[in-house]
């Protein structure tokens, strides 16, 4: 099980660390012919709360044999409609891994870092809403600072830190799966950009 890794995404390293590491962790997943969901969460109504929609948005073309989407800014996957969505997966896919991606708050020093961990996260969490916790692996953003008003510290979020890091995660995830399972044949204009730009 993956133990916790904390990710900067302004190192130049960093889409190649949780490429690497995404990869290692899906790569027995992909074999076993488990199918992989990709559980964007948030909402786009909240600066802080829209990363897991903007990664969504990004990863949108993903789709492709065992690899499903959930989650995006047209289709928000968020604290109203979370139950019902995991009932969906439940019902659609068969011993699926679950891939939970959202936003958090944290401590000062891990404000615009990256968590990745081998075990589910909770959302909604800092708005101490009682939701269930989803993953097998999980990748939080810690977008902020965590403490009083925490709806209001959502509310004013530099939307900078949350597109680093919505780059840096769907970036990442993109090429763990390119890297794992390989692309389609015939690639997409989208899928070439984003190739390109990570080599630049």
């Amino acid at each position: 099980m993956l133990n916790k890794l904390i990710i900067d995404p302004s190192s130049k390293k960093s889409i190649f660390l949780l490429r690497d590491t995404l990869s290692n962790e899906i790569c027995p997943i992909i074999k076993s012919g488990r199918p992989i969901i990709v559980l964007c969460i948030g909402t786009d109504r909240s600066t802080g709360d829209s990363l897991g929609p903007l990664v969504g948005d990004k990863l949108k073309f993903l789709i492709r044999d065992k690899i499903y989407l959930y989650g995006n800014l047209e289709n928000p996957v968020h604290a109203k409609n979370l139950s019902q969505v995991l009932d969906e997966i439940k019902t659609k896919h068969i011993n699926p891994f679950i891939i939970a991606i959202d936003a958090c708050l944290g401590s000062l020093q891990n404000v615009g870092k990256i968590i990745v961990e081998g075990k589910p996260l909770s959302p909604g969490s800092a708005m101490n809403k009682d939701l269930p916790k989803v993953g097998d692996l999980s990748i939080t953003g810690i977008v902020n600072i965590s403490g009083a008003m925490e709806f209001m510290v959502l509310q004013n979020t530099r939307l900078f830190t949350v597109m680093e890091l919505a780059e840096t995660i769907s970036k990442g995830l993109y090429h763990s799966i390119i890297k794992t399972i390989g692309g389609r044949k015939s690639t997409s204009i989208i899928e070439n950009k984003l190739a390109e730009n990570i080599e630049a």
